[in-house]
C-alpha cells in the first residue's frame, strides 16, 4: 500500500521534538499535538485525564458497520536522558539510514506508525468496517498507569496490537516480572577473627551467579521456558539492618541483594519466591550461620504488569500480521517469544489480563534500544506502516 513517506517522516520527526521524559511537566505536549493531529483527520478525540496534568490520547476512526475492531497501543512517555549522546536528544535528526532521538525507540515510531497508518488509508478516501481505535498513553514507564487507565473506563476493541519496540517481529509471548529483595544475615567479627564469622557478603556474592543462571519451575510450555530469567542489579552490605559502611575492617554481618525475576505461562510470582528462596538456602547451607530471607517489591494491588503476555499464533490477529509482512516483505515473520524483547514488559499484559483482549505485541525499533543515540532504521518505521494497514484492512474491512 501507498505511504507518504515524507510526511510520515515529519511526523515522527516531530514527536522526538517533544521532551516527553515520563512524569515531567512537559509529557502530556505530546498528547495534545497527537489529539491535534487526530482531530485534523476527523477522527473521534478522547483527552482522557489519568492523573493531574497528565492525559492519554484516544482516536477512534468510526467504522461503517461489520468487522472486527482493532485498538493500537503505544506510550509516548521516554526513558531519562543518558550520558554518550553526540546528537541532540529532541532535535528529530534523520540521516540516510536512521531517525534519532529519545524515545524513538521506545516508542515514538511505533506510537507513530499506527497515526500514519490510519493518515494514508484515510487521505486515500477509505473507511473501516470496524472501530479502528488509536491509544497513546503516558506513564508506561510507571507500571503502566496511562493503560490502566484506559482499561479502567472501559476502552475495548476485539483485538489490539501493541507496538513496543520489536524489530517489527511479532511477539506472541513475553515474561511477567517480579521485583525482589534477599537479605542475608550473619554473625559479625573483626577482620583477626574472621574464621569464627558468618560472613553475610561472603554468601550473596557466592549467591549472585546461581541466581543470575537460574530458571524456575512449573513452567507451562517450551514459551514460557524461553522468558525464563533472573537477574540481581543492585548489592549492599555492611554492618546492621542500616548496612553500616564506617568499618570495612569488620565481616559485614547483613548483606541485601535486589533483582529482577522473569517468569512465563504456568509459573507465578509465588512459584518464583518460592525457587528463589530454594536457591538461597542452598547458598546458606555453604556459609554456616547466615540466614536469608526473600521477600517480593512489587507495588500491591490493582493491575499488574507482573503476568506473562502470551496470544495463541494462530490467533486472527497473528495471521493477519504475519500475512501484512510478508506481503511488505516477501518473507516470513519471526513470531514467538523473541528475545532479547520477551525479558521485557509491557502494556500488552494489561490489555491482555487486565481487559480481556487479544492481540500481539510488534513494533518498529529495538535493537538500538534505550541507548546513548537511540534510533530506528527508517525502512522498519515505513515497513510497520505498511504492515498497519494490511492488518486494518484484515481486521476490520476498508471500503
Amino acid at each position: 500500500m501507498h505511504i507518504d513517506e515524507q510526511t510520515a517522516l515529519r511526523t515522527l520527526r516531530r514527536m522526538v521534538q517533544f521532551d516527553s521524559r515520563t512524569e515531567t511537566e512537559s509529557e502530556s505536549a505530546v498528547i495534545d499535538w497527537v489529539l491535534a493531529e487526530m482531530t485534523d483527520l476527523g477522527l473521534e478525540t478522547h483527552r482522557q485525564e489519568v492523573g493531574p496534568d497528565r492525559y492519554n490520547a484516544i482516536g477512534v476512526w468510526r467504522g461503517t458497520g461489520g468487522g472486527r475492531s482493532l485498538l493500537f497501543n503505544g506510550h509516548v512517555d521516554t526513558n531519562p536522558l543518558t550520558e554518550g549522546w553526540t546528537v541532540d536528544p529532541w532535535g528529530g535528526i534523520v540521516d540516510d539510514e536512521f531517525i534519532y532521538g529519545l524515545g524513538v525507540s521506545n516508542m515514538k515510531a511505533g506510537c507513530s506508525s499506527y497515526l500514519e497508518a490510519v493518515r494514508n488509508l484515510h487521505q486515500r478516501g477509505l473507511r473501516p468496517e470496524a472501530d479502528v481505535v488509536l491509544t497513546f498513553v503516558v506513564g508506561e514507564l510507571q507500571d503502566g498507569v496511562g493503560t490502566r487507565k484506559l482499561v479502567e473506563d472501559g476502552w475495548r476493541a476485539d483485538y489490539f496490537v501493541n507496538c513496543e519496540p520489536t524489530d517489527v517481529t511479532a511477539m506472541t509471548a513475553h515474561a511477567g516480572a517480579l521485583t525482589f529483595e534477599i537479605e542475608f544475615v550473619g554473625d559479625t567479627r573483626h577482620m583477626s577473627k574472621r574464621e569464627e564469622a558468618a560472613d553475610a557478603l561472603a554468601a550473596a556474592a557466592d549467591a549472585v551467579p546461581v541466581i543470575n543462571t537460574m530458571t524456575f519451575s512449573n513452567a507451562a510450555d517450551a514459551n514460557a521456558e524461553h522468558v525464563n530469567r533472573a537477574h540481581v542489579g543492585v548489592v549492599g552490605a555492611g554492618l546492621g539492618r542500616d548496612l553500616l559502611a564506617t568499618r570495612p575492617p569488620q565481616v559485614a554481618d547483613v548483606a541485601r541483594l535486589s533483582g529482577s525475576a522473569r517468569y512465563g505461562r504456568g509459573q507465578t510470582p509465588e512459584s518464583a519466591l518460592a525457587d528463589l528462596r530454594a536457591v538461597v538456602d542452598d547458598v546458606c547451607r555453604k556459609h554456616p550461620g547466615v540466614r536469608a530471607s526473600v521477600r517480593p517489591k512489587n507495588r500491591d494491588g490493582g493491575l499488574a504488569m507482573d503476568k506473562p503476555f502470551f496470544v495463541d499464533r494462530h490467533t486472527p490477529i497473528v495471521t493477519a500480521l504475519n500475512n501484512a509482512y510478508r506481503t511488505v516483505r516477501g518473507a516470513d515473520q519471526p513470531t514467538g517469544a523473541i528475545r532479547p524483547y520477551c525479558f521485557y514488559g509491557s502494556d500488552a499484559s494489561l490489555l491482555q489480563h487486565g481487559a480481556g483482549m487479544t492481540g500481539v505485541v510488534c513494533g518498529p525499533g529495538g535493537k538500538y534500544n534505550t541507548m546513548p543515540n537511540e534510533r530506528v532504521e527508517i525502512t522498519d518505521y515505513l515497513d510497520m506502516i505498511r504492515i498497519h494497514q494490511h492488518t486494518i484492512n484484515t481486521i476490520t474491512g476498508l471500503r
